[in-house]
């Protein structure tokens, strides 16, 4: 326990100043994580080939997730000096405060705490007593112990005593708080950061969550607020704040819609690299014991053990969550192949069916934002096709707006239907996916300056369309143009509905494509009154259902020359053509079906 001596003479400067120190070494640290993320791997991919290009790509790899666990391990001390200096403030605040009153009262504070008064009462002698913290009931300045007894001092002097007990106490319990946290933060031998080191890393995090608890707080960050609110909060923070609370709560940091993506990104990239270390190191355990006597004592002897079922089970999660962590990875390790832009990760979650959030190029900047939502069956571990249709619709927009910027993301944020039937036959999943799109699509419309900073187009495919209709309909939906491509229903029966207007509302459908007819019979459309056709040949009238490919609805119907429903964004293709010239805002260009 620190002296009353130690907590006066402290220097909370010096703390504030290390951390300072320990925060240029993060940030550096983070810095140049992303040179080695969007620098050097785009040089492999122009420089080396082959079982070269292997080995480049692991190095460079070692070396990001180096930085990534300097940038989180320094980040850490740093946070945990300045929240010591902080709290520490307080109680040296008090202490200092008795002591000035001590001292002007002529009382001698002694090394134990204890206070030493002067007295004339005429029940106690006159000359000196002493007074400790820790009374049952500490005297009221004024009021002795014995009837008619009226010492003003001793009252006074028990205060000061107890104050500074407190203070002290006080001290001792922030001290040890933080100690027990700051004795975490050390990183073993060599070079090379290990899955065990980034899982340490993760514990580290937690252990100084709860040490800093009443420095920053976790509940003090926005939860389920608008992107403006959350924009606010964020802008009102001093840098170092908002470097602390990034280090201390990534995954609530990296969930905030309305604040930088850079920011987003280089929080979310740390629970990933997290989870990603821990998932392969709970892969790499040991199975329990196969099999248990067979309790039943009959035939068989043995049966599986239930902690051997468990780990099976255990197993396929992991293995399903490592491939879902592996297609991100995946893009992350191919900034700079044919071009492509570095990536930001706007969100991250291994849980269940997973979410991930996957920009190609800053969005904040871009000049073309193109956001796509994808459909029934969409989940963590089968992302990658996800990412590609992106990736390809990045490349082909890009050729379309030459000299401009342009961001495409895949935005997996919601949980969507994981069956044909009875799933996406239910409107549930696009009512509870919606308004998380909303905050979104003003998360972003924020960030890049408002509606006219960026020109935005909404992809949605299969069931996502029907999740960007449900937006449109809920509010104010943050886009340019919408795309609905293999719809199976926008839950709406006009493009006139939609609030981006009907000359922006755009479909395509192939003639092999099923879902926008199952769309209908699950009535996840809208009602029209017209006449109905099937390939130009009318077969009702009245009020009919349509769905974004009727031409009832009245989209721009583009030319399509892919088959099936899931080949919209095949390479070169006239459906993956169509797109990027609505994302770069090139309409004229566009083919419509006749």
């Amino acid at each position: 326990m620190p002296t009353w001596q130690q907590l006066r003479d402290v220097k909370l400067n010096e703390y504030t100043d290390a951390a300072d120190g320990w925060g240029k070494v993060s940030s550096r640290s983070n810095a140049d994580k992303d040179r080695v993320d969007n620098g050097m791997f785009a040089r492999i991919h122009d420089t080396q080939k082959g079982e070269t290009a292997t080995e480049a790509t692991h190095a460079v790899r070692q070396l990001s997730r180096n930085y990534q666990y300097l940038h989180t391990e320094c980040g850490l001390v740093r946070t945990a000096l300045n929240g010591l200096a902080s709290e520490l403030a307080a109680p040296q605040k008090k202490l200092k405060q008795a002591l000035e009153d001590a001292e002007n009262l002529k009382f001698t504070v002694k090394p134990d705490g204890s206070v030493e008064y002067p007295t004339d009462s005429f029940v106690l002698s006159p000359g000196s007593h002493t007074a400790e913290h820790g009374a049952p009931v500490p005297l009221a300045p004024g009021r002795g112990e014995g009837v008619g007894s009226a010492d003003a001092n001793k009252g006074k002097a028990e205060d000061i005593a107890q104050r500074i007990g407190d203070a002290v106490r006080e001290a001792a319990e922030i001290d040890s708080r933080y100690a027990a946290a700051l004795r975490r933060l050390k990183a073993g031998p060599g070079l090379d950061v290990s899955d065990a080191d980034l899982v340490d890393a993760a514990a580290d995090t937690k252990a100084l969550q709860q040490a800093a608890g009443k420095y920053a707080d976790d509940d003090r960050i926005p939860h389920g607020k608008s992107a403006k609110e959350n924009a606010a909060w964020w802008n009102g923070l001093s840098q170092e704040q908002r470097d602390e609370y990034a280090t201390l709560y990534p995954a609530s940091v990296g969930a905030l819609d309305g604040i930088p993506s850079s920011v987003r990104d280089d929080a979310n990239r740390t629970v990933f690299a997290e989870n990603r270390a821990q998932i392969l190191t709970d892969l790499n355990r040991p199975a329990p014991n196969q099999y248990i006597p067979n309790p039943n004592g009959s035939y068989p002897a043995a049966v599986l053990s239930p902690e051997y079922k468990q780990w099976q089970k255990d197993q396929e999660r992991l293995k399903e969550q490592l491939k879902g962590s592996d297609s991100i990875q995946a893009r992350f390790d191919a900034t700079g192949k044919e071009g492509l832009p570095e990536a930001y990760l706007l969100g991250y979650d291994k849980e269940g069916i997973g979410r991930a959030i996957i920009a190609n190029g800053n969005p904040d900047t871009a000049d073309h934002t193109a956001v796509y939502v994808p459909g029934t069956k969409t989940n963590l571990k089968d992302f990658d096709g996800d990412i590609n249709r992106m990736t390809e619709t990045w490349l082909e927009a890009s050729r379309w707006a030459p000299g401009e910027n342009v961001s495409t993301i895949t935005w997996f944020g919601y949980e969507a239907p994981q069956s044909l039937a009875p799933d996406a036959m239910q409107k549930d999943w696009a009512h509870d996916g919606s308004p998380k799109l909303l905050r979104f699509m003003d998360g972003l419309e924020t960030v890049q300056g408002g509606a006219d900073n960026s020109h935005t187009t909404l992809i949605g495919h299969s069931y996502g369309s029907t999740v960007v209709g449900d937006a449109s309909n809920k509010g104010d939906l943050a886009a340019d143009d919408i795309v609905a491509v293999g719809s199976p229903g926008m839950l709406t029966g006009k493009a006139e509905d939609l609030d981006v207007g009907k000359d922006h509302v755009w479909s395509e459908a192939a003639s092999s494509d099923v879902v926008p007819a199952a769309g209908k019979v699950a009535g996840l459309g809208g009602y029209t009154w017209g006449v109905e056709t099937w390939n130009g040949v009318p077969f009702n009238a009245g009020y009919v259902q349509t769905v974004p490919s009727d031409e009832l609805f009245g989209a721009h119907r583009m030319d399509v020359d892919t088959s099936g429903h899931s080949d919209y964004w095949t390479r070169d293709s006239e459906s993956l053509k169509n797109q990027a010239k609505v994302v770069a805002g090139q309409y004229d260009k566009v083919n419509e079906d006749d």
